[in-house]
């Protein structure tokens, strides 16, 4: 039996946020669900886990792109269970617009999310996370290496996050790995909703499909459980999506 580790994930009362709590949470690992605006469905998942091994899930509100309510969140994950093992971030926003409509509170909006954020949470729990030999994963894009049309500032931001990955990785080593999970289709974004927008991606993927939250569930689970000579990297859980790009 492994020893259950204290895992902290941003962004994680739905969608994939909450597969990762649900995969890691059934193999015996706390874990600290963190929301910012979706209060009903943070309960409702706490409940719902709580229910199957008591005690085993705290939820924690925070608005992340508030300095103090990110070190609030941190104090708190660490005196959860008395450390954190594991920082999943995944909490971003992720919307379109055009560089010539782009005000400096949408670079603030989708910079502070996609890259601030995790910087600053890695720096607020360096200290905890070296002591128990933990790891970071950062939940990338695949479009952070080519952009996505219409999406300069979101794809700047993953951009950003992938190359965080790397340096942290040798900041903190050798006590702390640090890797990245960068998603293709996986779930349509709720303002998406053109069907020949969808039918061009869906062509675009070599295995013809959109992926389901459970394959990067997947994908974190590894590299919290599987990979201890892994840091540094990135893997792509796309579908074949980035050949055809």
């Amino acid at each position: 039996m492994h020893t259950p580790k204290n895992i902290l994930i941003t962004g994680s009362a739905k969608r994939i946020g909450a597969a990762c709590v649900r995969l890691l949470h059934a193999d015996g690992h706390n874990i600290i669900v963190h929301y910012h605006s979706s209060t009903l469905a943070a309960q409702q998942l706490a409940e719902e886990l709580n229910a199957q091994r008591p005690g085993s899930v705290v939820i924690l509100p925070a608005d992340l792109l508030c300095m103090a309510e990110l070190e609030q969140l941190a104090a708190q994950a660490q005196a959860a269970w008395n450390g954190v093992d594991v920082l999943v971030n995944n909490a971003s926003l992720f919307y379109p617009q055009s560089v010539a409509d782009t005000t400096e509170k949408n670079w603030d909006d989708l910079v502070g999310s996609n890259l601030k954020t995790p910087f600053f949470l890695a720096k607020a729990l360096e200290h905890t996370l070296r002591s128990r030999r933990g790891c970071i994963i950062n939940i990338v894009d695949i479009h952070s290496e080519r952009g996505l049309l219409g999406y300069p500032v979101c794809s700047i931001a993953k951009a950003g996050l992938e190359g965080m990955t790397r340096i942290l990785a040798k900041e903190f080593a050798p006590d702390i790995r640090v890797n990245g999970v960068s998603p293709g289709a996986i779930l349509w974004a709720e303002h998406d909703t053109d069907p020949e927008r969808q039918a061009d991606i869906l062509r675009r993927i070599a295995l013809k499909r959109l992926g389901d939250p459970l394959d990067i569930a997947k994908a974190v689970r590894f590299l919290i459980k599987d990979a201890d000579y892994i840091t540094g990297q990135i893997i792509k859980v796309d579908g074949g999506r980035t050949l055809n790009c």
